[in-house]
């Protein structure tokens, strides 16, 4: 926790000495560089919650590996036999059935957890600074994107490096 205040001290102070030079630089870079800090934050905060709360809900369902699901999206080569009756005995309804229902739909509960994910307010106030801080700008007329766009740079640095932190 030391080391996350001091990081951001430490670049608060460097953003502080940029109002020396001029107010407009000031307010470009520390607008600019909180609400992308902030955005990179919420989003892992919120992220980090989301799994949390998934594994010790423990309705996890372990996935296969990613290169799996590149190779065989439909599971053609799995080693997991289909059906243990004989050629004869098969028929192709139950097949069809039991194919259908291994098929995920769409249900509420489904819609509810994706929805909570990425309607969380870790996420959606972030946002909502980073667009009332450019609006700020522009009404003022001191917004300058030769150092509002840079800047964002420095608010993503060190947002992932606490991110990192927090995930830890």
């Amino acid at each position: 926790m030391k080391k996350l205040i001091s990081i951001l001290g430490v670049t608060e102070g460097i953003i502080f000495a940029t109002s020396l030079y001029s107010k407009t630089l000031f307010a470009n870079v520390q607008v600019a560089s909180l609400s992308s800090f902030l955005v990179i934050v919420g989003a892992s905060f919120a992220y980090k919650r989301m799994v949390d709360t998934k594994v010790s809900s423990e309705s996890y369902e372990e996935d296969r590996d990613l290169l799996d699901e590149i190779e065989d999206p439909h599971e053609l080569y799995s080693e997991d036999p289909i059906n243990e009756a004989p050629a004869e005995e098969l028929s192709l309804k139950e097949i069809v059935k039991e194919e259908k229902a291994k098929i995920k739909t769409f249900s509420f509960k489904s819609i509810k957890h994706g929805a909570r994910g990425s309607v969380s307010a870790f996420r959606i106030v972030p946002y909502v600074f980073l667009i009332l801080g450019f609006i700020s700008l522009k009404n003022n007329a001191v917004l300058d994107l030769r150092f509002y766009l840079p800047s964002l740079l420095i608010g993503i640095i060190i947002g992932s490096l606490v991110s990192r932190k927090i995930a830890s």
